[in-house]
């Protein structure tokens, strides 16, 4: 089995309350400049829904010392690569530079968070960018506005319900007040983390962040959020989706956060069940019974109450109550059999190859891959060191963790919502 090495950092804070964490890993002359700010769309109230994902796209248009789009060319032109993206629960931003090119990266991040330019023509060139996004990525695909609604009825407190990209009315609606307002209470350096990560010499990176971050002034505490979720009985609901080819099934329950045993053994039932050609439904619904066409889901690992989703589009000829019990077979399975250690060590050995292995975007030995783990950690857990106790986490579970986890979780109809989508329906 793959063995990583433990992943080295140091962590402090400025006094405005910007979490700084180090990590210099001299594989290759490159650095990860990483910012993440504790804001997502379970942040945003009635009303205000997409706010976040429409700061990730403001965040390029311009701050005092960069002009609009210029972000990107300054980055590009030095050979680097950049990027943002907005979750349920967080935004980040990173580049990916030269090591040479360290000082930029933090000079474009520091000037960002300092002055951004929150005006009215960069809102309404923005909103009409999101809103046309909107469009292309769930308006207009088949399958997304079903998964949209199947969220709204498995959750029961909004902050959970609603979509990272919001409503095309809450985006109409967004006044320059209402965004600036955003900015002021999320953006600022006692709600951001910053990772450096990459060939670097320390004492240098600090001396760089000091001078770049220090003097950016903290805002109030953000309001807190509560994400807590009601038990309850089964919700279903027929769907009828104009866009999608075939018919599909959809069924999630509700289940813990990130961080606690039972998310870490459903993180691996997940993988069991639907995680490749080997797993148990791919096997059972497509090359079996041949009833399907793909399956697909697993655990979400939030920290707020997650969903576990198994998604399969089925035959159009296939009546989809046959498709739920299969799952619901393959469920109980596996909460009354178990798993073998030879099942469960090939799941691990997936997972320790996806998520410590040299991918640039998701893999703990490149730049990227440890800036982004150990911001996570920090963020939703509390300690970037739970990126290495994850590893002890994932290798410590047993066959009866995830056994129990699926007889307590999954084989229930409690906290269950199931979708029948059916396809070209008016």
């Amino acid at each position: 089995m793959l063995t990583p090495t433990r992943i080295e950092y140091e962590t402090y804070t400025l006094p405005n309350g910007l979490q700084v964490i180090l990590s210099p890993h001299a594989v290759a002359p490159t650095v990860a400049v990483l910012v993440l700010y504790k804001v997502g769309s379970v942040n945003e109230p009635r009303g205000k829904t997409g706010f976040a994902h429409l700061f990730e796209h403001m965040m390029f248009q311009g701050s005092e010392n960069v002009p609009r789009e210029m972000h990107f060319k300054y980055v590009e032109s030095n050979g680097g690569v950049l990027n943002g993206f907005t979750s349920y629960d967080m935004t980040a931003y990173f580049e990916l530079l030269p090591a040479s090119k360290l000082p930029l990266g933090l000079w474009l991040e520091s000037d960002r968070m300092r002055s951004l330019q929150v005006s009215q023509e960069n809102l309404d060139n923005q909103r009409a960018v999101v809103k046309e996004e909107r469009r292309l990525s769930v308006d207009n695909q088949p399958y997304a506005r079903a998964m949209e609604r199947l969220r709204e009825i498995a959750y029961d407190n909004f902050a959970n319900q609603h979509s990272v990209i919001g409503s095309m009315e809450d985006l109409d609606n967004a006044t320059l007040d209402d965004v600036q307002a955003f900015f002021r209470t999320y953006y600022a350096p006692n709600n951001a983390i910053l990772v450096v990560a990459g060939d670097y010499d320390s004492a240098t990176a600090r001396a760089w962040i000091e001078r770049y971050f220090a003097e950016i002034p903290p805002q109030p505490a953000p309001p807190a959020v509560d994400v807590s979720e009601p038990e309850r009985e089964e919700r279903r609901e027929v769907f009828h989706d104009a866009l999608a080819n075939v018919p599909a099934v959809a069924v999630c329950w509700k289940i813990p956060p990130r961080g606690t045993l039972e998310n870490d053994a459903l993180q691996i039932a997940g993988d069991l069940l639907v995680d490749g050609r080997a797993s148990r439904l791919y096997q059972r619904l497509v090359k079996q019974e041949q009833i399907a066409v793909s399956v697909s889901g697993g655990a979400e690992a939030r920290p707020a109450p997650s969903l576990f989703r198994l998604f399969v589009l089925h035959h159009p000829h296939i009546e989809p109550e046959r498709v739920e019990a299969v799952l619901y077979d393959e469920i109980h399975k596996l909460a009354d059999e178990g798993v073998s250690e030879r099942e469960l060590e090939r799941v691990r050995t997936m997972v320790l190859a996806q998520r410590w292995g040299d991918n640039l975007y998701y893999g703990m030995q490149s730049p990227l891959g440890r800036a982004l783990g150990l911001a996570y950690f920090a963020a939703f857990e509390g300690d970037p060191d739970g990126v290495n106790r994850a590893l002890e986490r994932l290798l410590a579970i047993t066959p009866d963790d995830v056994q129990r986890a699926v007889q307590q979780y999954l084989r229930t109809s409690r906290n269950r919502t199931v979708m029948f989508i059916q396809a070209g329906a008016s």
